[in-house]
């Protein structure tokens, strides 16, 4: 009677078993499907594009970051417009006010007005002197410049007169000498002479030679016969040295 009972009576847990057997099963059955569609499906063709290689390039240089941007200004509603304000009428001027802040002008420095010299009675005498002493210096200039004048004249008189009486010593000691035949050009001889007061010759001496002895000789001869020499028509002009030159072509 209990096996009966048990037979009878109805497993709970069948029917969901049953059920997630189904499932199971459909779901295999889905994925075995569409696995084998897949595998059938054709494969698609791949295109491969040769390209040749190119040089790698050079690394370029690591370029700073970029600064953030900065953040956009704030566009900030721009105020009503206010009504301005009237102006308000001008004042008045402070004429008296005015006045008083001028500056006070500075007082002019009055000239000191100074007394006239009185006419002084000796001015004509100082006058007087003066005049007289401005004439007595014309007069010293006027003599210093006759003074001067007058010795350049002498100077000019006195060379005058040296010359001539070397000029005349010259002409007696060229008289006396004989030209050698050989003699060329216009050669120089200078001489040292001295003499006494009466013309007498004591000595001479070659000073230049003119590079002629036999002219030098001849003139050394000249001046020994030409012993006394002329006498200056002053007094004063006379030298107990001379220095005489000598040339064969000196007129």
């Amino acid at each position: 009677m209990n096996a009966a009972l048990f037979e009878d009576r109805e497993d709970p847990g069948r029917k969901a078993s049953a059920a997630l057997a189904v499932a199971v099963h459909v779901a295999l059955a889905v994925l075995l499907v569409y696995g084998i569609r897949w595998q059938t499906r054709a494969p698609e063709a791949v295109e491969v594009e040769l390209v040749r290689a190119l040089p790698a390039p050079a690394p370029a240089a690591v370029a700073p970051p970029e600064p953030e941007p900065a953040p956009p200004p704030k566009i900030e509603p721009k105020p009503e417009p206010r009504p301005e304000p009237k102006p308000a009428p001008p004042a008045k001027p402070d004429i008296a006010l005015k006045e008083k802040e001028k500056p006070k002008p500075e007082p002019k420095p009055v000239p000191k007005v100074e007394p006239k010299p009185k006419p002084n009675k000796v001015d004509p005498l100082l006058d007087r002197e003066l005049k007289d002493l401005e004439a007595q210096r014309r007069k010293q200039m006027a003599a210093r410049e006759l003074e001067q004048l007058k010795s350049d004249q002498a100077a000019v008189a006195r060379s005058k007169a040296t010359a001539d009486y070397i000029g005349k010593i010259k002409g007696k000691i060229k008289g006396n000498i004989v030209l050698p035949p050989d003699i060329r050009g216009n050669p120089e001889a200078i001489f040292d002479v001295v003499q006494l007061p009466s013309g007498e010759i004591l000595s001479v001496k070659l000073k230049k030679s003119s590079g002629h002895a036999a002219y030098d000789n001849a003139i050394e001869r000249a001046i020994l016969k030409s012993s006394p020499l002329p006498k200056p028509e002053q007094g004063e002009l006379f030298s107990r040295s001379l220095e005489l030159k000598f040339r064969p072509l000196e007129d």
